[in-house]
């Protein structure tokens, strides 16, 4: 049973050591699967909440007025569970949304975005590309991001149209072609790619074995699971117990993982689906 820790008024609540810690991860798709296998790897007691949006996605090609109606409701959705936080495992409701989540959850529900991992992949001061959907590649966020954090870096953007929906829908002859497509623009001498859309992680080896060179990946999901964590106040640790449980959330339908979903390692560490009380 959850432990309910007083609560000041204003503020987040805090998680004790003891208590069972439930997080909640929303996306337009299934690219939630990496920061909520992430999640996992770091706390298998946790209750997972897993809300996305099929009946709407992508969201890409959507206005953002339209993309913060939609996160917003799946927000809800997940905030229905009562999660200790939610994590927006989304670029594009990251870029369009995040504001009016914050404004709908918290003080009470800590939202952690999701951000292109720009900054690690400059750390070395060589050239390195970004792979990112369309929507968001030469977008004013994402340039904004390159003018903070990529240092004298060269810097290429590359857009990947379709490989996202490939992903969600794994059509196999899809990925390869957007993986391909996207290759062919990647530079030659761009040892560091960040991966700027959350499906992009689940077909990290898909695209090493493609780029056919030594090549680092920069995704986002572990450093979103590690930040979920420190903001709820409880350790990334292994903790006694039944293993946490989960819940899935399809456009506001409790529903078990999509057969499509299973075809990923992320989904298969997440288990079977049990209610995440």
């Amino acid at each position: 049973m959850r432990r309910s820790l007083p609560h000041r008024p204003g503020s987040p609540r805090s998680v004790d050591y003891g208590d069972r810690v439930k997080i909640a991860l929303m996306d337009s798709g299934i690219g939630l699967l990496a920061a909520a296998a992430a999640v996992r790897r770091l706390r298998p007691d946790a209750d997972l909440v897993l809300s996305s949006d099929p009946d709407g996605m992508p969201w890409g090609p959507r206005t953002p007025r339209d993309v913060t109606e939609r996160a917003i409701a799946v927000a809800r959705a997940a905030a229905a569970h009562a999660p200790d936080a939610l994590i927006v495992a989304c670029n594009t409701a990251s870029v369009h949304a995040l504001p009016a989540l914050r404004d709908e959850l918290e003080p009470a529900i800590p939202v952690i975005g999701t951000v292109p991992a720009i900054k690690p992949a400059s750390a070395g001061g060589g050239p390195f590309a970004i792979w990112a959907t369309p929507a968001t590649t030469g977008s004013p966020y994402q340039r904004a991001l390159i003018r903070d954090f990529a240092g004298r870096a060269e810097v290429t953007e590359v857009p990947c149209p379709g490989l996202a929906d490939g992903v969600q829908f794994a059509d196999e002859a899809g990925i390869d072609r957007a993986i391909a497509a996207a290759c062919a623009l990647t530079p030659e001498d761009a040892a560091d790619i960040v991966l700027g859309c959350t499906h992009y992680e689940l077909v990290a080896e898909r695209i090493r074995a493609a780029i056919g060179r030594p090549v680092v990946l920069h995704g986002s999901a572990d450093a979103v699971a590690a930040q979920a964590l420190r903001r709820i106040g409880t350790p990334a640790a292994v903790r006694p117990g039944a293993p946490g449980g989960l819940t899935v959330i399809l456009s506001g339908r409790e529903s078990p993982l999509p057969d499509r979903a299973l075809g990923y390692a992320e989904a298969r560490l997440l288990g079977a689906v049990t209610p995440a009380h």
